[in-house]
């Protein structure tokens, strides 16, 4: 009754809200348990606080992995069906977490929902793409983007609101309702988006030669690790910032607050991108950007030095504002970059791309998260190496442009 093709249905506005809040999803599934992560890990007898990190590790490995699936799956059997095998996947996890009474169910559950969810991440920007093309669908992002931003602010603060009023297995029971209002004003108001005439068959030869296609170019390549390098160390931030911040720091109950305003400059950074990108391209803001931090990095970690790896939280502050900042204008410059040459097998790629960059970025916070010693050390070197990698990455991938160039000059 709900699979039908309608490619037109909702007002514009509405539209935009809608798809804002099945991409919110997502966030609001990673930030909203920030504030729980040491309830939950005390009450399943965790002994080292580091391994709550995992609640976090865990999802992504499921978002990760979920991408591959649907992105392609939703190519062959229509947006709607695959939205709801996702959120249905998304809800058994939500209820799985909800019962759980020992650690290795939690992350099964945290896996679970990561994997559905990743269906929200997927299909929110392929049916905008069914729907509007060119500077109209820049529009529609830019809006839905406006939007979503709010999440990553306000949910660390219904989290702990919800954590103070009544437990952590009702953050879950919040997530879950969230999921069902957006999956039913989804269900009801907008039709299917993807016309039976342009679905692709989803066979593994295609899957082999899209993995290919990107494995074998340098620049697709090169940018997809660049990602997977930068992100990393965010994802173990997002892990380990409940215990930096709530208790090295003694933020207590006003760490959802303090993490909401630092998470405000990924607006900012987000905007600034918008209004530059067009002049001065993703490369040179992404170069800059990632300059920035690696000096700020620096200067910060020496900082730390002589204050025992906890300096006054007024300075921690300024660096993680530069850090969010550089963030912003990095993250989907990076994403651009590598989807650029990807022209006609887009669809493919972007789940590919998504797949491989955020596995990547999990492994590397996992690794990280070993290390974390209560101390902003860690963090501080962690992005250092990576904005430093990934500048040498450039170096690499541009070579071969300028090698391919000169060539052509002598011929």
């Amino acid at each position: 009754m709900f699979i039908h093709y309608q490619k037109h249905t909702l007002p514009f506005k509405e539209f935009v809200g809608l798809m804002a809040l099945v991409m919110s999803l997502v966030a609001l599934s990673i930030d909203s348990i920030l504030p729980a992560l040491g309830a939950i890990g005390d009450s399943m007898g965790n002994k080292d606080p580091n391994d709550n990190q995992l609640m976090v590790g865990f999802l992504f490995i499921g978002l990760a992995l979920g991408q591959f699936l649907f992105g392609p799956l939703s190519d062959s059997i229509g947006r709607r069906k695959s939205m709801l095998i996702g959120y249905s996947i998304f809800f058994i996890g939500s209820l799985l977490a909800i019962i759980a009474r020992d650690y290795d169910t939690m992350l099964f559950s945290r896996f679970l929902q990561g994997f559905g969810v990743s269906v929200a991440r997927v299909l929110s920007t392929a049916i905008v793409r069914d729907l509007y093309s060119g500077r109209r669908m820049a529009k529609v992002m830019s809006f839905i983007m406006m939007i979503f931003i709010l999440v990553p602010m306000l949910a660390p603060i219904i989290g702990q609101s919800i954590l103070t009023l009544f437990n952590w297995q009702a953050i879950f029971i919040f997530t879950g309702l969230v999921g069902l209002i957006s999956l039913f004003w989804y269900l009801i108001r907008q039709g299917e988006t993807l016309a039976v005439a342009d679905r692709t068959d989803f066979t593994w030869l295609r899957v082999k030669q899209s993995f290919h296609i990107i494995f074998t170019d340098r620049k697709i390549i090169g940018y997809v690790v660049a990602s997977g390098f930068i992100t990393g160390p965010f994802v173990f931030f997002l892990g380990s910032s409940q215990q930096l911040l709530q208790f090295s720091y003694a933020l207590g109950e006003y760490f959802p607050l303090y993490f909401a305003g630092i998470a405000f400059v990924l607006g900012i950074a987000s905007f600034v991108n918008g209004k530059h990108v067009v002049k001065h391209g993703m490369l040179k803001i992404a170069s800059i950007s990632l300059s920035l931090l690696a000096v700020s990095s620096i200067v910060f970690f020496v900082t730390s030095l002589f204050f025992d790896g906890l300096p006054p939280l007024w300075i921690t502050t300024i660096y993680l504002l530069i850090l969010f900042f550089c963030l912003g204008l990095t993250f989907g410059n990076l994403t651009a970059l590598s989807m650029e040459p990807l022209g006609n097998m887009a669809g493919m790629g972007a789940a590919i791309v998504g797949s491989v960059s955020t596995l990547m970025s999990v492994l590397i916070a996992i690794v990280i998260g070993q290390f974390f010693d209560g101390t902003t050390y860690v963090l501080t070197l962690s992005f250092l190496a990576a904005s430093v990698t990934i500048l040498l990455l450039f170096k690499w991938i541009n070579s071969v442009q300028a090698v391919i160039t000169k060539k052509d000059l002598a011929v």
